[in-house]
């Protein structure tokens, strides 16, 4: 039995039930793939629900404000692909009257649609015969073929998209790609893999070889950067705050935020001077660190130091935002997170 065939047979007993499989229709399925990227389902299939019950169809999407659709996507990390997101959908609702385009090639013109994606929606959606190449792919067909690539580099994808072409299924291109994901998800993990249960033991190359655990080769990380942030809380007799913007083409660049002291050393500025440079208007009588210990937030590239410290004054602040409405807003979810768990 062939490889596709086997891996179909497999999937047809053992994939997970979930909403996105249920349709062909193109903008459900993108919708699920920009959520999915670099999360996991778990995590990505309450934001699918929710995106789906607010914006019905690509049309709702692209009338959407981008604060609207940033509140919704709080949480999932790596803002801009909510921000493109917004823009492809102007562009298929605005340019392309509703109509997704129909083939991989056309697809990648969409803005926040790579190659993953754009071979997702081809062959799930159209039946086009293009595979989809993620980790999950990497780490099934290195081990069961023993490739030893360094996955880090960016040639080797063209080489695992060549080697993944002559396994697909040009009958069940839709099947074979969400097979080979879930094989990827479900069985062929990352760690613990439980290689005596796998359809696949006999031919496993990396099992053969006990390199289960070396497979697929990625060379090491770059260090994550160190970034020290300290968000200025203030707030006054009516539980009136400041917040702002983050405009810049940053991390969470449109969300919301406290005043801020960020830099990559460990700050030199206090709260206290950061106050009275910026807010020299108002009169603190109270600065308290809220968190006995930096909390710490790991993105892909940087490693975040967040201190929180409240600042409270007897004036009145002005051009402020009542406590009770900060709901309003979305925020990165570490602030999110800890503005639910203060009691004010």
């Amino acid at each position: 039995m062939t490889f596709s065939k086997t891996l179909i047979n497999w999937y047809i007993d053992n994939k997970r039930d979930l909403p996105w499989r249920e349709t062909k229709n193109p903008y459900l399925i993108w919708l699920s793939e920009i959520i999915l990227q670099q999360t996991r389902v778990a995590q990505g299939l309450p934001y699918f629900e929710a995106f789906r019950a607010t914006f019905p169809t690509v049309f709702d999407l692209a009338n959407a404000q981008e604060d609207d659709i940033l509140r919704l996507w709080q949480g999932l990390g790596y803002y801009s692909r909510a921000r493109n997101m917004h823009a492809t959908a102007k562009k298929i609702a605005f340019e392309l009257d509703g109509q997704f385009p129909t083939n991989y090639h056309d697809l990648l013109s969409l803005k926040g649609v790579g190659e993953y994606t754009a071979a997702a929606i081809a062959s799930i959606a159209f039946k086009e015969v293009v595979p989809v190449v993620d980790g999950n792919v990497f780490r099934v067909l290195s081990r069961i073929y023993g490739i030893t690539s360094d996955i880090s580099k960016s040639g080797t994808k063209k080489e695992f998209q060549s080697f993944a072409q002559n396994l697909i299924s040009y009958d069940q291109p839709d099947i074979f790609n969400q097979a080979i994901m879930d094989f990827g998800a479900m069985q062929c993990t990352p760690k613990k893999t439980n290689c005596s249960a796998c359809i696949f033991i006999n031919k496993c190359i990396a099992y053969q070889t006990n390199q289960v655990d070396k497979l697929p080769y990625k060379s090491k990380k770059v260090k994550a950067k160190n970034r020290y942030l300290n968000f200025i809380i203030p707030l006054d007799n009516d539980k009136n705050t400041i917040i702002e913007q983050r405009k810049a083409k940053d991390i969470w660049q449109n969300l919301y935020q406290f005043p801020c002291i960020d830099n990559f050393e460990n700050h030199t500025i206090t709260p206290d001077s950061f106050l009275k440079e910026n807010y020299p208007n108002n009169t603190f009588d109270k600065i308290i660190l809220l968190n006995n210990t930096p909390i710490i937030h790991q993105l892909s590239h940087q490693k975040l130091h967040i201190n929180f410290w409240m600042a409270k004054t007897n004036n009145k602040l002005t051009s402020a935002t009542h406590w009770s409405n900060l709901n309003n807003f979305g925020f990165p979810i570490v602030i999110y997170n800890f503005i639910q768990s203060l009691n004010i």
